[in-house]
């Protein structure tokens, strides 16, 4: 527990060292924090402070940083929020107007990165995978695209490869058979009435059904795995990782690797609200000098899935917070409005 003193000194040290990167001295603290108090009793608080992991002192200076521990006390505690001012979403929301849902989740991540100036990451809605209209195209001899059409516009293709060639007459009727005779169904439930109703069927309408809900149900498996990243380039300019080029390898190999990305985003969409993740406190992100705020999304009041910024410890957090807090709203209300 602190007294009032200290966490006001805590907390004129990490908005000071947010702001200006520079570890904080007792001078500046006195000027920072606006209390009346000596060099002397500021540095006997600071002392408890780092006894307490709250700070610490790098070795090339007299100052003093946040710790991982520090930051999340005063994430907790002592972080103000405004609301961010209605008129302020108007340029945000007219990058993110209900569309492709594709095209939605790009646009996100790309406002999220341009407006922190870090790494903005999001990921694909998860969805049941329903289609409303199915269409076969020949590219070749035994070589045609499939095109799955679900009902919020969602397009999928895959190229399948067939036992026997078909005509692009023979592929228009059985298009029609099946959009006529499943439109509406999740590719699951089109699976489980093919087996009992295949027998029925011509041959090639058949396995024509068979091969698209085989590529269909793999198309979206494909895209519930997708996260997609905008940004990644902005923490070359970040002085916290500029100057390690060992840290800049570990990040870039977390964007391109994803797995750990999108284990990070599974625990945050399990969250109500906005999250923040500090890199050091816990196993959840795997560096220390990393910080992630983030935030699921809902389509017609369903949590699908994730976004959020990833960037330094050393970031304005509540900034941040508002970002992605309306960047959270405006793609709920793109792909809800439909």
């Amino acid at each position: 527990m602190l007294d009032e003193r200290a966490r006001t000194l805590l907390k004129a040290l990490v908005e000071r060292y947010i702001s200006d990167g520079q570890p904080v001295g007792s001078r500046t603290l006195s000027r920072a924090s606006g209390l009346d108090l000596s060099p002397a009793t500021i540095r006997n608080v600071m002392a408890d402070l780092e006894d307490l992991g709250l700070i610490a002192s790098p070795h090339t200076s007299a100052g003093r940083i946040p710790t991982a521990r520090g930051y999340r006390l005063f994430v907790d505690t002592m972080l103000t929020t405004q609301p961010l001012a209605p008129h302020a979403s108007g340029p945000m929301e007219s990058q993110l107007q209900a569309d492709q849902p594709q095209r939605v989740i790009a646009n996100a991540a790309q406002l999220l990165s341009s407006l922190s100036n870090f790494v903005g990451v999001i990921t694909a809605p998860r969805k049941a995978s329903v289609f409303h209209h199915i269409e076969f195209m020949r590219l070749s001899e035994k070589r045609v695209l499939v095109i799955l059409v679900a009902p919020d516009g969602d397009v999928q293709n895959r190229v399948i490869f067939t036992a026997q060639d078909y005509t692009q007459t023979q592929l228009l009727e059985a298009s029609n058979y099946l959009t006529a005779h499943y439109a509406g169904l999740t590719l699951e439930e089109v699976r489980a009435r093919l087996k009992t109703e295949v027998d029925a069927l011509r041959g090639e309408i058949a396995a024509l059904m068979q091969a698209a809900v085989q590529a269909g149900s793999e198309a979206v498996a494909d895209s519930q795995d997708q996260v997609v990243i905008s940004g990644e380039r902005n923490l070359l300019t970040v002085q916290d990782f500029s100057s390690d080029m060992g840290s800049l390898r570990k990040l870039f190999d977390l964007f391109e690797h994803k797995t750990q990305l999108m284990r990070l985003l599974d625990v945050s969409s399990r969250a109500e609200g906005v999250r923040i993740y500090i890199g050091g406190e816990s196993m959840v992100v795997p560096f220390e000098e990393l910080s992630v705020v983030s935030s699921p999304y809902e389509v017609d009041g369903q949590v699908v899935g994730t976004l959020g910024v990833i960037g330094p410890t050393r970031m304005a957090y509540d900034r941040m917070i508002q970002i992605v807090d309306i960047t959270s709203r405006l793609v709920s209300n793109a792909l809800s409005t439909r």
